[in-house]
C-alpha cells in the first residue's frame, strides 16, 4: 500500500479552523490530534459540563464541518486519495491494517481518522467479535468479503492447519462465486484476511480457526504437535525440545517435554526417543505385537524381509530388532520348506 502524498496534520489544521475555539479543542482531544485520545468524560471534567454535552458539542462540530466550503476545498484532494487507495483493495479494509499502511506515522493515523470519518464516500463498521474495525467504499464487496470469511471459516476443520498459499487458494475458490465488482488476486485476499477475527496464523505461519489449539497454543504439547506436523517426520524428544525453543523463542526443559509427549495420545513412541504423531499411522507398540499385528492381517506366511519391510513401514527400528523378534518361538513358528514366518499355534 502506498504513502499518502498530502500531510493529514495540515489538512485536518485546516477544516478545523472555522470552527469555534471550545468545539475545535473537544474535536482535537476526542481524536488525538495534538496528544492522546480523550474520553467524553474526561473532556466533560475540564470544561465543567456533562458527557452527553461534549457528545452534543462534537456532534455539531463535525456537522459543521461537514457543510462548510472551507471542508470541500481543503479536504477534497486528501479524501479523493484515500479512496482510491481503498478501491485498490476492492473497497473493503480493515482499520489498523490501512491506517498503518498508508502513513509511517502513528500520530497521522489520528488526523486520517478523522478524515475518514468526516467525508461522505467512506463506512465504516464497529469491532465485534467476529470481525475487526473495518472501512469500506463498496457495499456489496463489504457484504460478500464477510459472508466468504464466514464460509471460509466453516470450511476449515477444527484442527486444521495449511499454509498461507492454500488458505488464500481456499478464500479466492469462494470469493469468486460472490465477487460482485472487481477481480480478487492474491494480495487482495490476504488483506481481506486480516478482516476477520475467526481465522489466524501460528507462530509457524500456518493457518486455522483462531480457536484451535494449532493457532494459539497452550502449552509445550501444543507446540511439539505443531513442530512434528511441520517436519513431517518422527523426532527424538531431544530434538523437539531443541527445535520448538528454537521456533516459539522459549526455553523447553527436555525433561518435560519427554513427559508431556508421554502423556498425550496425539503421539506415538515409534522408537528409542522417537515420537511421531498417531496421525500419521505408524506403530506405538512392540515390535513384536507389531508383527503380530502385520501376520493376521495379510493372513499369510510372510518371509523375513517382508517381515522386516511391513514393520519399518510403521515404526523406526533396526533390522536386527526385527529379526531377534522373529527368533521368539513361543511367538512365531518358521516353515521349514520356505523359511517363511506365521504365527505360532
Amino acid at each position: 500500500m502506498k504513502l499518502v502524498t498530502f500531510k493529514p496534520s495540515e489538512v485536518t489544521e485546516r477544516i478545523l479552523a472555522d470552527l469555534p475555539e471550545r468545539s475545535r479543542s473537544v474535536i482535537e482531544k476526542r481524536y488525538g490530534l495534538r496528544g492522546n485520545k480523550s474520553t467524553l468524560e474526561a473532556i466533560g471534567q475540564n470544561y465543567g459540563i456533562t458527557r452527553e454535552r461534549v457528545r452534543q458539542i462534537e456532534n455539531l462540530a463535525k456537522e459543521q464541518i461537514r457543510k462548510s466550503e472551507l471542508f470541500k476545498a481543503a479536504a477534497d484532494a486528501a479524501i479523493r486519495e484515500l479512496e482510491e487507495i481503498i478501491g485498490r483493495f476492492g473497497g473493503v479494509v480493515q482499520e489498523q491494517d490501512l491506517l498503518r499502511g498508508i502513513s509511517p506515522s502513528s500520530h497521522d493515523e489520528n488526523h486520517i481518522y478523522l478524515i475518514l470519518d468526516l467525508a461522505d464516500p467512506f463506512f465504516d463498521v464497529s469491532e465485534d467479535d467476529d470481525f475487526y474495525r473495518t472501512w469500506y467504499t463498496h457495499n456489496e464487496n463489504h457484504k460478500m468479503v464477510k459472508a466468504s470469511l464466514k464460509k471460509l471459516y466453516k470450511s476449515l476443520d477444527t484442527h486444521e492447519i495449511i499454509s498461507e498459499e492454500e488458505i488464500i487458494d481456499r478464500f479466492l475458490a469462494i470469493v469468486a462465486e460472490d465477487l460482485v465488482d472487481g477481480k480478487a488476486d492474491t494480495k487482495l485476499a490476504r488483506r481481506w484476511l486480516e478482516v476477520t477475527k475467526k481465522i489466524e496464523k501460528n507462530a509457524l505461519g500456518k493457518w486455522g480457526r483462531a480457536d484451535s489449539p494449532n493457532i494459539k497454543t497452550r502449552g509445550v504439547r501444543d507446540m511439539a504437535y505443531l513442530i512434528l506436523k511441520d517436519e513431517k517426520k518422527p523426532m527424538h524428544f531431544r530434538d523437539i525440545a531443541k527445535i520448538t525453543g528454537e521456533r516459539f523463542a522459549k526455553k523447553i526443559n527436555i525433561a518435560t517435554m519427554h513427559n508431556e509427549l508421554i502423556k498425550d495420545a496425539r503421539f506415538d513412541l515409534v522408537g528409542r526417543g522417537l515420537y511421531a504423531l498417531k496421525e500419521w499411522g505408524l506403530y506405538g507398540g512392540t515390535v513384536s505385537d507389531l508383527i503380530v499385528e502385520i501376520l493376521k492381517k495379510e493372513k499369510k506366511a510372510l518371509t523375513e524381509e517382508e517381515v522386516i519391510k511391513k514393520v519399518l513401514e510403521r515404526k523406526m527400528v533396526k533390522e536386527s530388532t526385527i529379526r531377534i523378534n522373529l527368533k521368539n518361538k513361543k511367538v512365531f513358528s518358521q516353515r521349514k520348506e520356505d523359511k517363511k514366518y506365521n504365527l505360532a499355534k
